[in-house]
């Protein structure tokens, strides 16, 4: 991959991020402030590390979330009552932070 490939790459992945929290913004106030915990959440207790990963979930929340705010559903009728676990479902298959830490990790002491 060139440097030119990877400089457009990254406009582009800034421009997708702007364009998912436009959305995320633009929710209801009680859908709004579980998208801002649950991205709290992800980025403290290990988010997916890949940009497509993070993009598709990211979206597929909001998708989610936009639906159920047009039927006047409440956040935890989507989530259910224990969003940490809904969150951990959904980064279940995909590689996060946490992992890669891990991994870091067991690779250190294995050295030694």
């Amino acid at each position: 991959m060139s440097i030119l490939e990877k400089i457009i790459g990254s406009l582009n992945a800034k421009r997708e991020w702007r364009e998912i929290e436009a959305r995320g913004k633009a929710l209801p106030s009680e859908y709004r402030n579980a998208y801002n915990a649950i991205k709290k959440y992800m980025y403290t207790c290990g988010g997916p590390t890949d940009w497509k990963d993070t993009s598709c979930i990211f979206s597929t929340l909001l998708d989610l979330f936009e639906e159920g705010a047009a039927e006047g559903r409440k956040v935890t009728d989507l989530t259910g009552e224990d969003v940490a676990a809904f969150c951990d479902d959904l980064v279940k298959d995909v590689k996060t932070w946490s992992d890669k830490y891990r991994t870091i990790l067991n690779d250190t002491i294995h050295r030694n």
